[in-house]
Order: C-alpha cells, then structure tokens, then sequence
C-alpha cells in the first residue's frame, strides 16, 4: 500500500511539472508578444468581471544596428587637467551627455568613453534618433553649473490690455466649443470633429482616445462625467478641465488598481528630503522608528503619530494620509504597502524622505473608464506671464569653482563633498553666504539642481562642505558633477553617422530568419534522429527560446547584430545538451537496461559533460563581457542568457517529460523510443 502510494505521489508531482512547464510556456510567449495577450485579456474582461492583469506592452531594445539612429564620437580635451584628474572629468562629462540625452527622450543609448593614446573618446549610440543637428547641438555644449539664491521678487501682475486679451481668447474659445459640441450632439462623425477642431495634439492622432481614465488621473473631471454616463454617450454639455473645454465620448469599462487607504509616522533625520527640522542621525531615526513600530497599535497609531510623526502635513491629524493609488507615493513606500494586508501596520520602511511607519486601514477596487475627447483649449495668465523661478542668479558658476573632492567629517566620520573657489568665487561665495545664512543655496548643472544645502554660517575663505546624510556613492556622483562643471573639458564632435531605419528593419529582417530557420532544421533534425525523445527536446527547445527573450528583455538587455548572433549560437548550444542525454540513453538501452533506469542514467551520465562545457563557456563570456568592446559585449551577454536557460531547459524540462511518458511504454521501448526493444537473453549476458 506504501509503494502504491508513492508512486500515485511521484505520478501527481509530474503531471503538475507538466502543466507548469506550459504555464511558464504560456506566461513567456505572452511577456514576448504582450500586445496579442492583452487582446484577449481585454476582450475577457470587457465581457466577464474578472479583472485579469494586462502585461506592460515594453519592446525588445533595439541597438543602433537594428532599429537606426545616429552615432556621434566626441573627443574630450583634456589638456589642461592635471594628468591624475583626466579620468574622473572624462566621467564627470560623460554623465552630463547622458543627463542630456535623456532629456531627448532616446530610448537605450549607448554612452562608452575610451582612451585612444593620450586622447579621451566619448562614443554616443542614439537608437531611433532622426534629429541629428538637434543631438548634436544639445550635447555639444561644456556643462553649465551655477550657483542660485532663492528669489524673493514679487512677480507682477498683468496688465490691462493683458487681461483685455486674455478674456477675448477665452470667450472666442468657449464659442468655438460651443459650435463644436452642437455637431458633435446632431451625430457627426467624432473621429472627424478631432481631426478638424481638437488642440490636443497627443490625441488627436489617435481620434482623440485617452485610454481608460481612474479615480486618480490627471483628468478628475472626465472621470466624474464618466460615472454617470453610458457606453457611446457623448457629453451633452461641455466638460471644463485646466486645459479648456472638452467634448468627451465614453466607451467600456473596466475594473482598474485598488485605492488604499493609510496612516503613517514619519521620523526623518539628517540629510532626509523635505526635512530641514531633523537632529537625529540615520542610525538614531531608525532606532527611533523601530521603538514606535513595537509600540503601534490600531488603538494608539494616531496619538504616536501626534506625538511623534515629522510629516506636518499630516501629524495633527493622526498621520493620516487619506485614500490613494499606490503610485502615487514614492516607489519605496507604495511597495512595501501593497504587499501589506488590511489591518496590519509595518516598518520601518526607509524612502527619501526619512523612515515610516505604516498603517494600512482599507483597500477597495476602482472602476476606470474608456474615453475619448475634443479639446478647445483656453489660456490663463501663466500663458501671457509665464510663472517666476523660485531662484535667481548669484554670478558664481563652474568658472570659479577649483575643486571638488569627496572628504569625511574628522569627529564624526559622516561622508561629506568640498568645493574649493578661486579668488574671485571666494569673493562671491562670501557674499552669498552672508544674504543667505540659514537660507538654501541651489547648485544647478545644466538647469537641474543637483544639490540646494543650507548656509549654516557665513563662509569667507572660500572652502565650503556640502553635508547631507551622504553614502559613499552619492557624494562620488555629486563630486564628479560639480567638477564636470567646474573643469575646462570642452567636447569636440569629430565623427557623426547616420544608420537608416531601412537599413536597420533589413538587418533585423534577416537576423530573425535566420533564427527562425536555424530554430526549425535544428527540430527537424531532432526528432528524424531521436523519435519521441527528439520531439520532446523540440517542446523544451520552444521553452528555451520563448523563456530566453523573456529574460533578455526582462533584464533590458539592449539586441545588437552581434547579440542575436549570440542568440542563435545558443540554440545549437541548448540542444547539445539534450543530444549527450540522449546518445547517453541509447547506450543504456544497448547495454540492456530498462528503458526508465536508462532514461535515469542518461541524464545523470550526461550531467557532468553539460555542466562542464556550459561553466566554460561561461566563463569566456565573463572574459568577453569584462574586456570586450561594446559588439562582443552584446554577443557574450545574450548567449550568456541562453546558457544559463537552456541548462534549465535541458535538465529540469526535458527530463520532467521524459519521466512523465516513460510508463506509456514496455519496460524496454518501442520504435518510437529510440528504436529499441528488449534486447535477447544472450546479448544481455555478453
């Protein structure tokens, strides 16, 4: 009865390995090709109340070779740096060319420098780019830093004929809506209305579609109008939002994320976002938190969170936070309470602005919207007077900064950064710090402030420290911006290329066939020379490649040329390992063994050839992807991928099957198995 049962056990386990390797199948191919799941997901839940999850639609990433661009080659004048400084401010730039390029908003580019002789090369691959001259003109620039003081000029009002103007506009547009929305009520066609009147460009593209719009998006009043109307209804009146006067139509709906609601107690400590009150340390504040996370309680939370939250925001009224998405916190916070259940309190959860303690009440789903939208935007007096920056200029840039270096405070050990001015900058820092003592001075490079630290005193001889709650790597990163605008490390284009679109989909094109070919000869092959068993290294091989671009693009591993050549190497790699299995199989098979103790053998004969050959090439890749340029980089890391999958593959799924078909045959397997059947009472004697 024992036997009986651990075989009904054994049987049970391998029937779900089954169906877990077609779910891991299934979730795979829908993570590779999202757009074609969330169809059905879509459909699903427009006609049943499920609520099934969509996959984020995100593309493969595509290197210059494959998708097209530009590829710009500076070189880094350094020849006015010390030779020991050359380095960091080669880095220093690189950094602002990639700040710069992400304001470009290129997807994935590539930024190496390199040293070719005493000369410093800055290679940028921007995938996609069409706009060379505007590339070039944004990153050609020598970084800007600037020192700012905060400005506290009134703003003016407008004027009379401002307003005059102003008004007129607005009247003109509303009339404008008007006329629209009458067309819009007697049934002509939407999508035309868009294209002819709508001033929302984004949409307009699209006929005018917005998605589905929540409780919590940036469109409060659509929503709003959405809740009380029905599927294909048109607004009867107009809906006003910041931007003008909209015309909006309905479509489904759906269920959307859950809104929550929570308290929290924040302590917050030196160096901590938005928290100029803090005397405690990081350690301090943390043991702090700990102490009142054991003492919460759902009777206590609000008088703890009185007594001792830093949120002013919220402290007198008991921490309280309201009802919320989750994404609207920050990612720290939200994450550790969407894993938290209703009822429970946790912490302390660390985030910018200092450490929580959280206390989550309720969680309830929200509905969200189809909708589809004509705007006629109006202006308002920020349009005419654009609003005041909150700083002014001080006339101290990089041009007086000497030095920046990381140091550590002698009696307390904290991480800190030192500036160092020339003559002139110690004058003008002087008198900065003087009209801003306990006042924050912003430093900015290329427009973004990077630090805003508080004067606590005075500073006369020109050698300030920045202090901050710093670690290691964030005053390395803030010290190498400050030199790379304080340093004279202009740039000097010295090679542009432009890859075609076209030139990119045709190598794309072919890569992929000859991918797709490979795949297809390699399965043939299997299954006309091992039968059954081939056929189920084919299932695996589909595993394999279905799990493998899930992975590279999971990871973000950007596909180059070389990458896919990598790709397609390690299909020959991935079935080798099922080849040693199976040639291992038929050797047990001849010797007379069963077919399952032949099948067992096979893969723990085969086992130690697979993993040698796999950790050796590994290890090459290792070498590749730590000394190689940027193209065997690519090739080493995807066929990297590949082998630590088809590993996976070829032990756990392929042996799964094999375990799982074995009892459909007799105890010495058919044709279909290889071709064996039970060997001759003599020829198993010999």
């Amino acid at each position: 009865m024992q036997v009986k049962r651990t075989k009904y056990n054994t049987r049970s386990k391998l029937r779900w390995g089954i169906v877990g390797i077609f779910v891991l199948l299934l979730l795979a191919i829908s993570f590779d090709v999202p757009k074609y799941f969330n169809k059905v997901v879509d459909k699903v839940n427009n006609t049943t109340s499920l609520g099934l999850p969509r996959i984020p639609e995100k593309n493969f990433n595509l290197g210059l070779d494959l998708q097209g661009g530009a590829e710009l080659v500076y070189r880094a004048d350094v020849s006015k740096i010390k030779m020991s400084d050359q380095t960091v401010s080669v880095e220093g730039v690189r950094d602002i060319i990639e700040r710069r390029i992400n304001g470009l908003g290129v997807s994935e580019p590539i930024i190496q420098t390199t040293k070719v002789g005493s000369d410093y090369r800055i290679i940028v691959d921007l995938p996609g780019v069409t706009d060379i001259n505007t590339a070039i003109k944004m990153i050609g620039e020598t970084p800007i830093l600037e020192f700012k003081e905060q400005n506290n000029i009134p703003p003016r009002s407008l004027t009379l004929e401002e307003k005059k103007q102003l008004d007129l506009y607005n009247v003109n547009a509303k009339k404008k809506a008007q006329e629209v929305l009458q067309k819009a009520s007697a049934g002509q066609d939407f999508s035309a209305l868009v294209k002819e009147y709508s001033d929302d460009t984004q949409s307009k593209n699209n006929n005018g579609y917005l998605n589905y719009v929540g409780k919590y998006s940036a469109y409060p009043e659509f929503y709003n109008w959405a809740t009380s109307s029905k599927v294909g209804e048109i607004s009867k009146t107009l809906v006003s939002s910041t931007e003008g006067y909209n015309i909006l139509k309905r479509g489904a709906e759906k269920p959307g994320e859950n809104e929550i609601t929570a308290s929290h107690i924040l302590i917050c400590y030196l160096g901590s976002k938005g928290c100029d009150q803090a005397t405690l340390t990081r350690d301090q504040a943390f043991k702090k938190a700990q102490d009142l996370y054991n003492q919460a309680n759902a009777n206590n939370f609000a008088d703890l969170a009185k007594a001792n939250s830093d949120d002013l925001s919220n402290k007198n009224n008991g921490g309280d936070l309201g009802t919320f998405m989750p994404q609207m916190m920050v990612k720290e916070f939200s994450d550790a309470l969407s894993k938290a259940k209703v009822g429970e309190i946790i912490g302390p959860v660390e985030t910018q602005f200092g450490y929580h303690i959280i206390y989550k009440k309720a969680e309830q789903p929200t509905q969200t919207y189809e909708l589809w939208r004509i705007l006629i935007k109006t202006e308002t007096e920020t349009d005419i007077l654009p609003p005041q920056s909150p700083w002014k200029d001080t006339g101290l840039s990089g041009k007086q900064l000497q030095r920046s270096e990381v140091v550590t405070d002698q009696q307390t050990g904290a991480v800190q950064v030192s500036m160092q001015f020339n003559t002139e900058g110690t004058q003008l820092f002087s008198d900065i710090t003087t009209r801003n003592a306990g006042k924050p001075v912003a430093i900015f490079l290329d427009g973004t402030v990077i630090s805003a630290p508080r004067v606590n005193e005075p500073i006369r001889n020109g050698q300030a420290v920045i202090t901050g709650g710093f670690n290691l790597n964030e005053a390395k990163l803030l010290a190498q911006r400050l030199n790379a605008g304080a340093l004279p490390v202009p740039v000097e284009l010295i090679s542009q290329q432009n890859v075609g679109a076209t030139l990119g989909s045709e190598s794309l094109a072919k890569s992929l066939g000859a991918a797709i070919i490979g795949t297809i000869i390699v399965m043939l092959f299997m299954i006309f020379f091992y039968r059954l068993p081939g056929f189920l290294a084919v299932i695996a091989l589909t595993v394999y490649v279905a799990l493998s671009l899930a992975v590279t693009k999971f990871i973000g591993v950007t596909l180059t040329l070389s990458g896919i050549a990598g790709f397609i190497m390690s299909i020959g790699i991935a079935i080798d390992a099922n080849v040693l299995i199976f040639e291992r199989l038929k050797e047990e098979l001849r010797w007379g063994k069963s077919l399952k103790a032949a099948a067992e053998e096979g893969f723990l004969r085969a086992w130690p050839s697979i993993r040698d050959s796999n950790v050796s090439t590994l290890i090459t890749c290792v070498m590749l992807i730590w000394f190689g340029s940027s193209f065997v980089q690519g090739f080493a890391l995807t066929l990297a991928v590949g082998i630590l999958v088809s590993m996976f593959t070829a032990i756990t799924v392929t042996r799964v099957m094999v375990r799982f078909i074995v009892p459909w045959f007799p105890e010495f397997g058919n044709k279909l198995f290889l071709g064996y059947t039970q060997p001759k009472t003599e020829e198993v004697k010999k």
